[in-house]
């Protein structure tokens, strides 16, 4: 998370004082929403390596903050205007809108909860879920659908201990 920002052009690098707000976030959220912190932190390194400044992607939808939800309020780069530092407010919110949802979009906890399984296979049925919805989700064959194919590779990969890189998944490719 030290280095997530700047290598990826989008300003300062998160200070000790961040990290330290999103992992009090991420423990606060986990608690109220019984979604697992590791579950979440695992999203937050997929979305945005962990960079509080990440800038909002838009689609069809914009989707802002550390894990890139479903038009959320949460972010410390709105149209390029940068907050540094990130207050831990914004920060939290950030954390809140992509695990518990927003008023027009699913967060992790709809996720799992549409996953419909019980054993270690619903988180990532979740991930491929939050990353390109319901729609042409199919539970033996998380590579398809829409969005990022390896989507749920990477997010069980980071749960292993990944955090950089490239991607070793190549679904998709000739």
């Amino acid at each position: 998370m030290k280095q997530s920002c700047g290598n990826n052009g989008w300003g300062a690098n998160d200070s000790d004082d961040e990290i330290a707000a999103i992992k009090a976030a991420i423990k606060k959220v986990s608690a109220s929403s019984g979604v697992d912190a590791r579950f979440i932190l695992a999203i937050v390194m997929q979305e945005s390596n962990g960079c509080v400044r990440v800038v909002t992607t838009s689609w069809s939808v914009q989707n802002p903050g550390l894990m890139q939800d479903h038009a959320g309020t949460g972010t410390c780069n709105s149209g390029g205007v940068i907050q540094d530092p990130c207050p831990s407010s914004e920060i939290e919110q950030m954390i809140v809108d992509g695990t518990t949802g927003t008023t027009s979009g699913d967060g992790l906890v709809q996720c799992l909860s549409q996953a419909a399984a019980s054993d270690v296979s619903q988180y990532y049925r979740a991930a491929r879920i939050y990353n390109g919805g319901y729609s042409g989700f199919k539970a033996d064959d998380l590579g398809t659908g829409c969005c990022t194919l390896c989507y749920a590779s990477d997010v069980a990969n980071r749960l292993t201990g990944w955090s950089s890189g490239v991607s070793g998944c190549h679904l998709g490719t000739a």
